[in-house]
């Protein structure tokens, strides 16, 4: 049985993709620890969980690297994995923040606004690195979203931050907390279902055992 596929599977990453991985690590690894204390030390939900998608994104990456010199099959498998996890962390992030609601919880803003914009810079270079690779396959495709999201929730955070001064109310922070909740179901379900056809297109074009041994 001839295989009705219209390429190849790829059987190397794009140029330089590994080394943008590399440095998208780097980068998501560093911030997850700055923001991490950073939202302990102010209470800010969206900061929180701009925190915990830099250490979601730091294992997406990872797993990316891990993944990176094998088939389709794989990397779709992985980008499959990936998608689940965005989503889920959305999920986590809207609970949270219902959470915070009925506590009452107020956060500082200057903190807030001074991390974000850290925050920004770092994610804004980090999208720009891997900029070129948003058209690739779903595995190439979930990292360009977690990065793009990712410099969307920092503008959000300064945001909140500003919000929060103004009102001295926790409400801007909760409402941008469940903005980047939505930006990571929504992105999740995106990254699944390229994934799936991925993952589809791959068997499809696996010669069959039976047909290789024939000859």
């Amino acid at each position: 049985m001839a295989c009705s596929c219209s390429a190849p599977e790829p059987k190397s990453p794009a140029p330089g993709f590994r080394k943008a991985l590399w440095i998208a690590l780097a980068v998501n690894l560093a911030m997850f620890l700055v923001e991490g204390f950073a939202s302990l030390q102010s209470g800010s939900v969206s900061l929180m969980a701009d925190a915990i998608d830099f250490f979601g994104d730091s294992a997406n990456y990872l797993l990316s690297l891990s993944v990176l010199s094998m088939g389709m099959l794989w990397r779709g498998r992985a980008a499959f994995v990936k998608g689940l996890t965005m989503a889920t962390f959305g999920l986590v992030v809207w609970f949270r923040a219902v959470w915070v609601a009925q506590s009452g919880i107020t956060p500082e803003p200057l903190t807030m606004g001074a991390v974000g914009l850290l925050a920004l810079a770092a994610n804004v270079g980090v999208a720009a690195i891997l900029f070129r690779f948003r058209e690739g396959d779903s595995d190439m495709r979930s990292v360009w979203l977690c990065s793009r999201n990712d410099a969307i929730s920092n503008i959000a955070v300064m945001g909140a931050a500003l919000g929060v001064f103004g009102t001295g109310s926790a409400w801007p922070d909760l409402i941008v907390a469940a903005i980047m909740g939505t930006l990571a179901v929504t992105a999740g379900v995106s990254v699944v279902r390229h994934a799936r056809k991925d993952i589809t297109e791959a068997r499809s074009c696996r010669v069959p055992p039976a047909t290789e041994n024939a000859h």
